[in-house]
């Protein structure tokens, strides 16, 4: 399966209902309905609040795949993405998918947590992190995902979910646009060979995506902990992979990312389908960048500040705050930080040169405080995403 072939297949069956960050279970219904005239279809259980949890029978092969998204309410990349791939599935049309069709049976949950992704927060409605209730399993939607992982008993996870625009793949101005993980199974975060199954599968889809993203694709800690679900499905010996929906330059919308995480689960799908995976091809991922938090969205540079004692010329940092209005995601720009930021990037920078930094309602910049505009030598900028 070639770069040229995931484009295509991409751009010719992008579910075009479904767009921008906020993503809920009203979005998908109309989908998962016609879905249904294709594929089995099953509730397999409800929300805090009694919203039905879907999951998505695909392919009839004896390569079983389970994978979930938008365990996180607020990570809505990965579910633009699932859909998207399940048009091409419903197509059916191209070999290579009818091959993956006869190879693989995928059970698909779109969106494990209603509640959360209606409120657009990480949390359900108990405000639990369901990524850190693998343990307890006290809630609904904790105990759906481990009912259906112990019946299905799948020979791969996918566990999908979004990052924040704070990391770098490695410590560089690059953007994680992409990250990966083949989670732990002990404290030791032992190489065993369940991880390097996972391992396997990373290696060879991030060889195919730095083609187009080079040097944009992480890997994220691999500290153990045993509340995580992929960490605990690892555990358990079935090979896990975190993928890890980030940032690509000025897409605060994640379109683009939503194209290359398109690409990420499919082919990793298609590598399953065709290849006897024995592990032994797992020393690339130790090569892919571990993710650093070393970005802010934007960063001032040398900006003076009129302070006593004495005037100060600093890095100002801003990070956009995703708040829900009026039924679409607001990016909200709060000043992070202020000092010698020089270890950091900005995905947005501006170079004061030592000029004074003014606010237009004259206040003094403080960490906390929400700036929408600076004045920088008589020049007004907006500090909002472009």
């Amino acid at each position: 399966m070639t770069s040229s072939l995931l484009k295509n297949l991409f751009d010719s069956h992008k579910e075009s209902s479904l767009e921008n960050r906020y993503i809920h279970l009203e979005h998908i219904t109309p989908l998962i309905e016609n879905l249904k005239m294709s594929f089995q279809v099953d509730v397999i259980g409800h929300s805090v609040l009694g919203k039905p949890i879907h999951v998505i029978k695909i392919g009839t092969g004896p390569k079983k795949i389970l994978m979930w998204s938008q365990m996180h309410g607020n990570e809505s990349t990965t579910t633009k993405a699932v859909f998207d791939i399940c048009n091409v599935f419903n197509d059916g049309s191209n070999s290579i998918i009818k091959h993956i069709l006869e190879t693989c049976t995928m059970f698909l949950v779109p969106m494990l947590n209603p509640d959360g992704a209606k409120l657009y927060t990480r949390h359900n409605a108990n405000n639990v992190d369901l990524n850190r209730d693998a343990k307890n399993l006290s809630q609904p939607e904790s105990r759906v995902l481990r009912d259906l992982f112990q019946t299905f008993k799948p020979d791969y996870c996918f566990n999908l979910h979004g990052q924040r625009t704070i990391f770098g793949a490695g410590n560089t101005a690059n953007s994680a646009t992409l990250s990966f993980l083949s989670p732990a199974q002990d404290q030791a975060c032992s190489i065993t060979e369940t991880r390097k199954i996972a391992m396997e599968v990373i290696a060879a889809t991030n060889k195919v995506l730095q083609e187009q993203i080079p040097n944009q694709i992480g890997r994220y800690d691999d500290a153990y902990n045993d509340n995580c679900v992929g960490d605990t499905f690892q555990t358990l010996n079935c090979p896990t992979i975190l993928f890890e929906a980030g940032h690509f330059v000025n897409d605060y919308q994640r379109e683009i990312t939503r194209f290359y995480m398109f690409q990420a689960i499919l082919y990793s799908i298609y590598y399953i389908s065709a290849t006897r995976i024995t592990g032994e091809g797992f020393e690339p991922y130790l090569n892919i960048p571990e993710n650093f938090k070393n970005h802010f969205d934007v960063l001032i540079r040398k900006a003076k500040m009129i302070k006593p004692p004495k005037a100060q010329v600093v890095d100002i940092a801003i990070q956009y705050q995703e708040i829900l209005k009026n039924n679409t995601i607001e990016f909200v720009p709060i000043v992070e930080k202020i000092g010698d930021l020089s270890t950091y990037f900005g995905h947005r920078e501006l170079s004061a040169d030592g000029f004074e930094l003014v606010l237009e309602n004259g206040l003094n910049i403080t960490e906390g405080l929400e700036v929408e505009y600076v004045i920088i030598n008589s020049v007004k900028y907006s500090i909002k995403p472009t």
